[in-house]
């Protein structure tokens, strides 16, 4: 069989991420030759482990292109090993996962479905499109995840008013845990199930066991911009074998068994490929390592800059290990000297990619109406908060990037 043609580190192959970041593919010197190294930076750029092509090639040997075959299996048994779930489906993509979810769960036109505003958009996307309204909650200073606190005043208020929502929907941000006993806690008083939006968390530890564990689901993401990546593709994992058995016959368009197409409802085109899941179950093995390396990036931001006026990093919680998915700093101009903005355009100046946290969704124009519950920190951290690059990188790359946030310090 003919060698799959790839580029080197030299060269560049673009993919969408689901920041908005571009990402690159990134190989090892030990499995293709490298050329002149790359000039740009970027913020959380796909690496592969060097297996991968050996996977594929088996793969494709065997005729499996379809989301169909031994492979899509192997990988799912291998993302429940890792996430620490019983069951898993493996689907396109992580909003894949998500839709998934607030269909098994139940979720129908006029329902309230509730979830932080500090996060990406597919984590409510699926269920507003459902016809659901969306009310966004407020996170803690803590951890930026969901306050358990107001979480539990605003569903107080609700289960008087009889108006409860249909699932919360909390977020493992930049792959820190969520406060998930108390959230399961809070939520289980009024019987409200919990789907955790983990798309960008595998890896990370709550109170020493996988992140999600515990919720009736939990979905992830091996986008291009991930951790561990498979090009795209997504995962739902549960311990309820009914509801995963649910969500993979909806994303098999909810064929039913007949020798002709039976349809009791309709469902989707969600199934992983063959040739995605291969890249899927080569990198897997990597996670641990991968979720190492991104905390030593972490840290070694916080060793060059903590001492810096104004400048802060993410926080972590003693009760949680985060995969610092991406790390990230926070400027109060005041003390720095100079707005998270200013910061940004120097970094993008340098050929280094950063960016913004996420826009809080209660600030969006698409959700313009929807009720918003808290003091405002999220609005705060998207003004204040800048995302570094964080992948694999030499020290000399991340001292580029900290050398131009020191030389922005006017504080």
């Amino acid at each position: 069989m003919a060698a799959i043609p790839l580029r080197s580190s030299g060269d560049t192959q673009q993919r969408s991420a689901d920041n908005g970041a571009t990402a690159v593919l990134v190989f090892p010197s030990r499995s293709l030759p490298s050329k002149a190294p790359r000039l740009r930076l970027h913020l959380s750029p796909p690496s592969l482990v060097g297996g991968e092509l050996a996977v594929l090639s088996r793969t494709l040997t065997d005729g499996w292109i379809a989301p169909a075959g031994p492979v899509p299996e192997q990988f799912e048994q291998a993302v429940g090993e890792a996430a620490g779930f019983a069951h898993t489906a493996a689907v396109a993509s992580g909003t894949a996962a998500l839709h998934l979810g607030y269909r098994v769960l139940g979720v129908e036109r006029g329902d309230e479905v509730w979830t932080q505003s500090l996060t990406f958009v597919a984590t409510i996307a699926p269920a507003v499109q459902m016809g659901a309204r969306p009310r966004f909650l407020d996170v803690s200073a803590e951890s930026w995840t969901l306050d358990p606190n107001l979480l539990e005043d605003q569903l107080q208020k609700a289960a008087t008013k009889g108006r409860l929502p249909r699932a919360v929907v909390p977020v493992d941000l930049y792959g820190q845990p969520c406060d998930l006993d108390a959230i399961l806690a809070v939520c289980g008083r009024w019987g409200v199930p919990v789907l955790c939006d983990s798309a960008e968390a595998l890896g990370a530890r709550y109170r020493d066991r996988p992140v999600g564990k515990g919720a009736a689901l939990a979905a992830f993401s091996f986008n291009g911009n991930k951790i561990i990546t498979a090009g795209g593709g997504g995962a739902l994992v549960s311990d309820d074998p009914a509801l995963i058995a649910r969500a993979r016959h909806l994303s098999t368009q909810a064929k039913e068994t007949a020798p002709h197409y039976q349809h009791e409802t309709t469902g989707y085109s969600y199934g992983l490929s063959s040739v995605l899941a291969s890249v899927g179950l080569a990198q897997i093995g990597a996670l641990d390592a991968r979720v190492a390396e991104r905390r030593r990036v972490f840290d070694r931001y916080a060793g060059a800059l903590s001492d810096l006026p104004g400048l802060s990093l993410m926080p972590e919680p003693s009760w949680a290990r985060s995969s610092r998915w991406l790390s990230v700093i926070q400027i109060d101009p005041k003390a720095f000297g100079t707005t998270r903005e200013a910061v940004r355009r120097a970094l993008e100046a340098a050929q280094i990619e950063s960016r913004p946290v996420w826009k809080p969704l209660h600030m969006q124009p698409a959700f313009r109406g929807a009720r918003f519950h808290g003091d405002g920190l999220s609005g705060r951290l998207f003004e204040r908060g800048l995302c570094l690059p964080s992948g694999s990188m030499s020290a000399e790359e991340q001292d580029r990037v900290i050398d131009v946030i020191r030389g922005c310090c006017k504080g």
